[in-house]
């Protein structure tokens, strides 16, 4: 009588318990189950004179539907941490590269300034020697409008389907010189000013 007891008991308290939790809360309070039925089953034991010390809840094991899907859903979560990990990996990776691709094109374009420098001082050194006349606000000038020419020509043949205006005469060169000097003669003020 006393066995056939405590096994109807058991799965009571087991049925009114299980059914309120979810499955992650069952496995994390298996403990609380256990302490639940023991209280149960002293009650009712205690009535034939017979005490329950401790009931060990060995193991939860669902369906095998149930634990086919907690099986994919654990899959996927891990699935997913890797992706975030792997895509904030290729993140510090484009940052990275962008950040070197920076510095080359940083340092590559300073050399090109030094170079055009260089090479401007020695036209305009070399220019106003054999042509004697010329200062070297006109060579300048010359190199200038030369340069100005060259962007003309390159921006027609590298466009691709665009249509570029730009005025154009006899009198428009002298303008264009006028405006590269201006324009030079402005951004030398403007350091000076930022470097007081």
């Amino acid at each position: 009588m006393r066995g056939a007891t405590v096994e109807s008991t058991r799965p009571e308290v087991v049925r009114a318990l299980v059914p309120r939790m979810s499955l992650d809360e069952l496995f994390e309070q298996r403990g609380e189950v256990a302490k639940s039925v023991l209280e149960e089953l002293e009650k009712v034991m205690g009535e034939y004179g017979c005490s329950i010390e401790h009931i060990l809840m060995v193991d939860i094991i669902p369906d095998t539907a149930v634990r086919k899907a907690m099986n994919e859903i654990n899959a996927a979560q891990r699935l997913q941490l890797a992706s975030v990990s792997k895509g904030e990996a290729e993140k510090v990776l484009q940052v990275k590269k962008a950040e070197a691709e920076a510095e080359v094109k940083y340092l590559g374009v300073a050399r090109q300034t030094q170079a055009i420098t260089d090479g401007l001082r020695e036209n305009i050194l070399n220019f106003s020697t054999k042509v004697e006349g010329t200062s070297a606000t006109e060579v300048m000038d010359l190199i200038m409008v030369t340069h100005y020419f060259d962007t003309i020509w390159d921006l027609g043949n590298a466009s691709k389907n665009t249509t570029v205006f730009i005025p154009h005469g006899p009198g428009h060169v002298r303008d264009i010189s006028d405006q590269i000097r201006n324009g030079l003669l402005e951004a030398s003020c403007a350091n000076l000013v930022n470097v007081d």
